[in-house]
Protein backbone atom coordinates (compact mmCIF):
# COMPACT_ATOMS: atom_id res chain seq x y z
CA UNK A 1 0.00 0.00 0.00
CA UNK A 2 1.22 3.53 -1.49
CA UNK A 3 2.06 5.55 1.70
CA UNK A 4 3.41 8.77 3.14
CA UNK A 5 3.33 9.36 7.06
CA UNK A 6 4.85 12.64 8.28
CA UNK A 7 5.74 13.46 11.73
CA UNK A 8 7.39 15.14 13.93
CA UNK A 9 5.50 18.25 14.23
CA UNK A 10 4.53 20.20 17.57
CA UNK A 11 5.25 23.40 19.70
CA UNK A 12 8.24 25.35 19.43
CA UNK A 13 9.92 28.80 20.38
CA UNK A 14 10.07 31.37 17.90
CA UNK A 15 13.76 30.85 17.24
CA UNK A 16 13.76 26.62 17.62
CA UNK A 17 14.11 24.24 15.20
CA UNK A 18 12.44 21.46 14.42
CA UNK A 19 12.77 18.01 12.12
CA UNK A 20 9.99 16.80 10.37
CA UNK A 21 9.76 13.21 8.91
CA UNK A 22 8.28 11.77 5.52
CA UNK A 23 8.01 8.12 6.11
CA UNK A 24 7.40 6.41 2.44
CA UNK A 25 5.89 2.69 2.07
CA UNK A 26 5.08 1.02 -1.56
CA UNK A 27 7.49 2.91 -3.27
CA UNK A 28 11.04 4.30 -3.04
CA UNK A 29 11.81 7.53 -2.58
CA UNK A 30 14.72 7.77 -4.37
CA UNK A 31 12.92 6.86 -7.59
CA UNK A 32 10.40 10.09 -7.03
CA UNK A 33 10.77 13.60 -6.23
CA UNK A 34 9.43 14.37 -2.77
CA UNK A 35 8.04 17.90 -1.79
CA UNK A 36 7.49 19.35 1.43
CA UNK A 37 4.72 21.85 1.91
CA UNK A 38 2.26 23.53 4.14
CA UNK A 39 -0.80 25.20 4.21
CA UNK A 40 -1.68 28.41 7.31
CA UNK A 41 -5.52 28.93 8.20
CA UNK A 42 -7.29 30.93 5.59
CA UNK A 43 -4.25 30.54 2.69
CA UNK A 44 -3.13 28.28 0.08
CA UNK A 45 -1.06 25.67 0.15
CA UNK A 46 2.70 26.61 -0.21
CA UNK A 47 5.78 24.46 -1.72
CA UNK A 48 8.92 24.90 0.25
CA UNK A 49 11.52 22.23 -0.82
CA UNK A 50 11.70 19.41 -2.67
CA UNK A 51 14.24 16.36 -3.11
CA UNK A 52 14.59 15.30 -6.83
CA UNK A 53 15.53 11.16 -7.52
CA UNK A 54 19.34 12.13 -8.01
CA UNK A 55 19.60 14.08 -4.43
CA UNK A 56 19.31 17.57 -5.54
CA UNK A 57 17.18 20.21 -3.57
CA UNK A 58 14.88 22.73 -5.02
CA UNK A 59 13.40 25.68 -2.88
CA UNK A 60 10.42 27.24 -3.62
CA UNK A 61 9.66 29.78 -1.15
CA UNK A 62 12.13 32.78 -0.28
CA UNK A 63 10.68 32.74 3.02
CA UNK A 64 12.33 29.71 4.16
CA UNK A 65 15.88 29.99 2.24
CA UNK A 66 18.52 29.67 4.48
CA UNK A 67 16.33 28.11 7.34
CA UNK A 68 14.75 25.11 5.75
CA UNK A 69 16.50 22.43 4.41
CA UNK A 70 15.54 19.20 2.93
CA UNK A 71 17.62 15.87 3.08
CA UNK A 72 17.06 11.96 2.10
CA UNK A 73 17.86 8.59 4.08
CA UNK A 74 17.27 5.98 1.41
CA UNK A 75 17.98 3.12 3.85
CA UNK A 76 14.81 4.40 5.51
CA UNK A 77 13.14 5.11 2.65
CA UNK A 78 12.34 8.62 4.71
CA UNK A 79 12.63 12.32 3.49
CA UNK A 80 13.57 15.26 6.36
CA UNK A 81 12.37 18.67 6.61
CA UNK A 82 15.11 20.45 9.23
CA UNK A 83 13.09 23.56 9.95
CA UNK A 84 15.91 26.34 11.75
CA UNK A 85 15.39 29.78 13.30
CA UNK A 86 11.50 29.09 12.96
CA UNK A 87 9.02 31.86 13.11
CA UNK A 88 5.14 32.55 14.54
CA UNK A 89 4.54 32.60 10.83
CA UNK A 90 5.69 28.98 9.96
CA UNK A 91 2.84 28.03 11.66
CA UNK A 92 0.70 26.09 9.59
CA UNK A 93 -0.20 21.94 8.81
CA UNK A 94 3.36 20.54 6.94
CA UNK A 95 2.99 18.25 3.93
CA UNK A 96 4.61 15.91 2.04
CA UNK A 97 4.22 14.73 -1.07
CA UNK A 98 5.22 12.38 -4.39
CA UNK A 99 5.97 14.05 -7.78
CA UNK A 100 6.29 11.13 -10.23
CA UNK A 101 7.95 13.31 -13.08
CA UNK A 102 10.89 14.20 -10.49
CA UNK A 103 10.24 17.87 -8.47
CA UNK A 104 8.03 20.40 -9.85
CA UNK A 105 6.64 23.36 -8.65
CA UNK A 106 3.03 22.72 -9.63
CA UNK A 107 1.52 21.30 -7.07
CA UNK A 108 -0.99 19.22 -9.18
CA UNK A 109 2.22 17.30 -10.28
CA UNK A 110 2.20 15.36 -6.84
CA UNK A 111 0.17 12.53 -6.55
CA UNK A 112 0.55 11.37 -3.00
CA UNK A 113 0.10 13.41 -0.34
CA UNK A 114 0.55 12.62 3.68
CA UNK A 115 -2.01 13.59 6.12
CA UNK A 116 0.21 16.36 7.32
CA UNK A 117 1.91 17.41 10.89
CA UNK A 118 0.51 20.73 12.54
CA UNK A 119 3.35 23.02 13.64
CA UNK A 120 2.96 25.56 15.89
CA UNK A 121 5.89 28.08 16.54
CA UNK A 122 4.80 30.47 19.04
CA UNK A 123 6.46 31.72 22.57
Amino acid sequence: QLQLVESGGGLVQPGGSLRLSCAASGFTVDDYGIGWFRQAPGKEREGLLCISPSGGSTNYADSVKGRFTISRDNAKNTVYLQMNSLRPEDTAIYYCARAALGCMRVISEYDYWGQGTQVTVSS
